[in-house]
């Protein structure tokens, strides 16, 4: 029998590596891989956005570039601090302001940074104590530029402005197709801040918060710090009202721990779930292409002949698990292999998401999970394949129970990655139609040993009672052409007791 089994094995292995498709999926993952990065930079927009500053008095303009010029630097200072923080380069200097990781970033600590230097000057000081192995730093885009403003403009009538901008944003409507659109404009009337005059905002589309909040802020303190001398306070305590800002001390886990350490440790787990997920999806149609086309062939009862119903259907499970196997393993291998010979963030990143691996327990559960997950869907396929005469007969199966199975994966990743919707994860890692995938997706982000155990051991039965019922349905279903199957059919074909 095992004999049989093997050789049906084999067969069914052989059969489906040889298919084009097959090499052409098994290399679809390692290509987007390698594709991917590369893609983002050359389809990459410019994310700078071009801003026109008109302000016939010249001072808020300078305002509000030394705000945007300042939240930039203030980007720039907590990434640079996340970064010392993160590869212990805080030793080259333990008093910069960088190195200081309690508290949220003021005006004070930026206009302290950019007096010793800026990023140049932090970067020097850290490449002291930094290793070959540590990665090079990689500075926040500025998300805007100030681009300078035409006489015309500048000395235009107010009135006139909206007829003058129009060109600019949208320079497409006006035959230049060629000319980047200006994204902002403002206009800051002569005297604000002691008349009533509003300043206005043009924009090529709805304007963003990132934009439009330090926009409000500089000239919320100029209107305050104008109110306040107005109302007998000296001038230079009115500007120093409208500055107080409280200071607060922050304490957050360091880089890669926390939130941030389980989301990368759930990547491999998430992504075996997505992976068995997918090679079902793509290994569904061979499986029931084969199948369909021994039965329509009358090759079945060739093979009939020579073994048994149960071995033939053993063998093609153990044929199809083969393939999964193989297509993870080789997927598997590129990821690792990618981990270690790439240097920099991007491999310690990798790393990292592959440090659950190390243990052998998550790798036995992940195995298991795994192993019955495509055992659970391929009996499922060989069953519809067993009672289908054409892959369309075949096809009109596959779609609702593969919809059915993929369905909830959307909810399971989503809660994964957002740490919501426990419940909703806990009653599915229950459903054994979906354990496996619920099950390999939480691992990552911890789960008792009881739901583990306990999730397993309903899986283990529930595959039991499936490959009782399906075996029914496959062995009926063989050398049953012309009929096609209803529910009441296919309930009595389970209830059949063998031959």
């Amino acid at each position: 029998m095992i004999h049989n089994i093997l050789l049906v094995a084999m067969r069914e292995f052989r059969q489906i590596t040889g298919m084009r498709s097959f090499w052409l999926t098994l290399l679809i993952l390692p290509l987007a891989f390698a594709i991917g990065p590369i893609a983002s930079k050359v389809m990459g927009s410019d994310k700078i956005q071009r801003v026109m500053l008109i302000d016939a008095d010249g001072r808020e303009a300078s305002a509000i570039r030394e705000r945007l010029d300042g939240d930039r630097q203030r980007r720039i200072l907590t990434a640079l601090s996340r970064y010392a923080q993160r590869y212990d380069l805080d030793r080259a200097s333990p008093t910069a302001v960088w190195a200081q990781h309690d508290r949220l970033y003021g005006d004070a600590d930026v206009a302290a940074f950019v007096q010793a230097g800026g990023m140049p000057a932090a970067l020097a000081t850290m490449k002291r104590v930094a290793t070959s192995e540590t990665p090079a730093f990689d500075p926040p885009e500025a998300d805007f530029a100030i681009v300078p403003t035409p006489p015309a403009i500048t000395n235009a009538d107010p009135a006139a402005l909206d007829r003058l901008l129009k060109p600019l944003i949208q320079p497409g409507e006006f035959g230049d197709k060629k000319a980047k659109p200006l994204d902002y404009a403002v206009y800051i009337p002569r005297g604000f801040g002691t008349r009533t005059t509003a300043a206005r905002l043009w924009s090529s589309e709805q304007p963003g918060a990132n934009f439009v909040q330090p926009l409000q802020s500089v000239l919320t303190q100029r209107v305050r710090t104008a109110y306040l001398k107005a109302s007998g306070l000296a001038a230079d305590r009115a500007a120093a009202a409208t500055t107080l800002v409280p200071a607060i001390a922050i304490s957050t886990p360091a880089p890669g721990g926390g939130r941030e350490r389980m989301l990368v440790r759930s990547i491999v787990p998430l992504l075996s779930a997505y992976i068995l997920l997918m090679s079902l999806l793509l290994s569904g149609n061979w499986i029931l292409q084969g199948l369909v086309e021994e039965r329509s062939n009358k090759l079945i009862e060739t093979v009939l002949a020579c073994i048994s119903p149960d071995e033939l259907l053993y063998g093609k499970l153990a044929g199809t698990v083969a393939v999964g196997l193989t297509m993870v393993a080789v997927w598997g291998l590129c990821a690792t292999g990618a981990a270690f010979a790439t240097q920099g963030a991007v491999g310690e990143f990798l790393r990292m998401a592959l440090a659950p691996l190390a243990s052998p327990w998550i790798i036995l559960v992940m195995l298991y999970f795994f192993l019955a997950g495509y055992l659970m869907v391929s009996m499922i396929l060989l069953a519809i394949g067993a009672m289908s005469d054409s892959m369309r007969d075949a096809q009109s199966y596959l779609t609702p129970v593969l919809m059915v199975i993929a369905m909830p994966f959307t909810v399971v990743a989503q809660g994964i990655l957002s740490n919501t919707g426990a419940t909703a994860l806990k009653v599915l890692t229950w459903i054994p139609l979906y354990t496996p995938f619920t099950m390999l997706a939480r691992l990552g982000s911890g789960v008792s040993v009881w739901e583990v155990v306990g999730s397993a051991l309903t899986l283990a039965a529930f595959i039991a009672i499936e490959f009782v019922l399906l075996a029914r349905v496959f062995r009926a279903s063989l050398l049953n052409a012309g009929q096609k199957p209803n529910f009441a059919a296919l309930a009595r074909l389970m209830r059949r007791d063998p031959a």
